[in-house]
């Protein structure tokens, strides 16, 4: 198993670092993992003047799979658009066609007190965002900012072409079907022409699929409807900007966002794993971090890229072993629980496991 390894920015290395505990964990126990880091985002900006050296990219293609940690950071604000941290992401993910992105939600019992909604709304809560990564207004052209009549004018275009949204629906689906065989497909067809086709080709593809049921949502209603009442959730399929939108929302019934993996795949489920977070250069460099976010992603690598089952739960378990046991970084951290750093949770993690 060949994993390329990019921890990024800010607190990236830190959170990586405790992943690599766990690989190595696994390495001890007969597992033949090979894993090389590279520079991405900011780190890569600053190694090579691009924020997606093609160095990294090669490793990245190469690969089996892709860890990542963060980037971003205030130093790097005022550089030009394209040499930005976070263009080396959107690169990434386009480069390597990883489209599907799978982002779940899941409450840990011992956590509903750190969640901002009354523990009886959020008590049991498990969702699944398939969010579509490769299209939307994060990629389409025309975009730019320009002059006209005297004032300067910013324009992003937002599109998807039929198979796009076809193929993500697939993705969406067939996790439907291994869940509750129940999804809800999010967009805004009452006043967008892109949602409209969104949702005549969900429509369509659900036809493969009669055992799942349908609903489909306008995204207004499900960012309210998420906090009202989550649980009446179990997948979601939205697109790329309602996905990063909605899952964020998402993360803070779970407790904090510290505690959120996610995965993105292409069509043969080569993938890569990171925290949904960022890389909160407000805490970095101060092993304060919740690395579980992280660790948690390499659960789902192990189970979507890998099909190691086992692996993945045994990583999943010791995740709710600690936090079962009161281990508690600082953004999940309630009265009574023990408060650990960032490398102490990566060390209970290891020895739970």
């Amino acid at each position: 198993m060949k994993i390329a390894v990019l921890p990024g920015d800010g607190i990236g290395p830190e959170i990586v670092a405790q992943a690599m505990k766990v690989l190595d964990a696994l390495r001890r126990d007969g597992l033949k993992i090979e894993t090389e880091q590279a520079a991405i985002g900011g780190a890569g900006y600053d190694a090579a003047g691009d924020p997606l050296p093609e160095a990294t990219l090669g490793l990245a293609r190469a690969a089996d799979a892709v860890l990542l940690g963060a980037v971003g950071g205030p130093q790097y604000d005022r550089l030009e658009r394209p040499l930005r941290p976070e263009r080396g992401l959107l690169r990434i993910r386009k480069e390597l066609n990883l489209f599907a992105n799978l982002r779940p939600a899941l409450l840990y019992p011992e956590l509903a007190g750190a969640s901002t909604l009354k523990p009886e709304v959020v008590a049991g809560l498990d969702i699944l965002i398939v969010r579509e990564l490769t299209g939307d207004v994060y990629f389409g052209q025309p975009r730019g900012i320009e002059v006209r009549n005297g004032e300067r004018v910013g324009f992003n275009t937002m599109i998807y072409t039929e198979s796009e949204i076809r193929r993500v629906a697939h993705v969406a689906f067939g996790i439907a079907m291994k869940r509750g065989k129940k999804l809800c497909s999010v967009e805004k067809a009452n006043v967008l022409e892109c949602s409209e086709l969104w949702r005549d080709v969900v429509a369509e593809v659900a036809r493969d699929y009669p055992e799942v049921e349908l609903s489909s949502m306008y995204v207004d209603n499900a960012a309210m409807q998420l906090v009202r009442n989550p649980k009446q959730f179990d997948v979601i399929v939205t697109g790329n900007i309602f996905g990063d939108i909605l899952s964020d929302e998402a993360s803070m019934l779970s407790g904090s966002i510290g505690m959120l993996p996610s995965a993105s795949l292409d069509a043969r489920n080569k993938g890569l794993y990171e925290p949904i977070h960022g890389s909160a250069p407000d805490i970095a460099g101060r092993d304060l971090a919740n690395p579980l976010a992280t660790i948690l992603s390499l659960a789902m690598m192990f189970k979507y890229t890998f099909g190691d089952e086992a692996t993945a739960e045994r990583i999943d378990n010791a995740v709710k072993k600690v936090i079962a046991q009161g281990y508690r970084t600082g953004d999940i951290w309630t009265e009574g629980c023990k408060r650990v750093s960032c490398s102490q949770m990566g060390d209970a993690v290891v020895a739970a496991m």
